[in-house]
């Protein structure tokens, strides 16, 4: 008897508003649904997630680390970017 197909999912959590999206993990399932519940059973035992996304492990595309030059240096020429030249005035205090 064949195994049943599944897809390997990520699973990314938002704990509270205001916060970002972390990748807490993966989890098989057939459909995006069950990934999602599969994914709520793992990963927020204890209710500490707020939001939680399942996304395909293939639609997923990531840079190669071997490209940090090209891909992240274009940002070094932009000094805009960077506000190093900028003056705080004094009664700005901490920013």
């Amino acid at each position: 008897m064949p195994e049943p197909t599944t897809t390997l999912w990520e699973v990314f959590i938002r704990a509270r508003n205001g916060l970002s999206h972390r990748h807490a993990g993966s989890v098989h399932a057939a459909d995006a649904e069950m990934a999602l519940q599969a994914a709520r059973d793992v990963y927020t035992r204890r209710g500490e997630g707020l939001s939680i996304w399942v996304v395909p492990s293939a639609a997923i595309v990531a840079s190669d680390p071997s490209d940090k030059d090209s891909l992240f240096e274009p940002t070094g020429s932009k000094i805009y970017r960077h506000p190093t030249f900028y003056e705080v005035p004094e009664d700005v205090g901490n920013m």
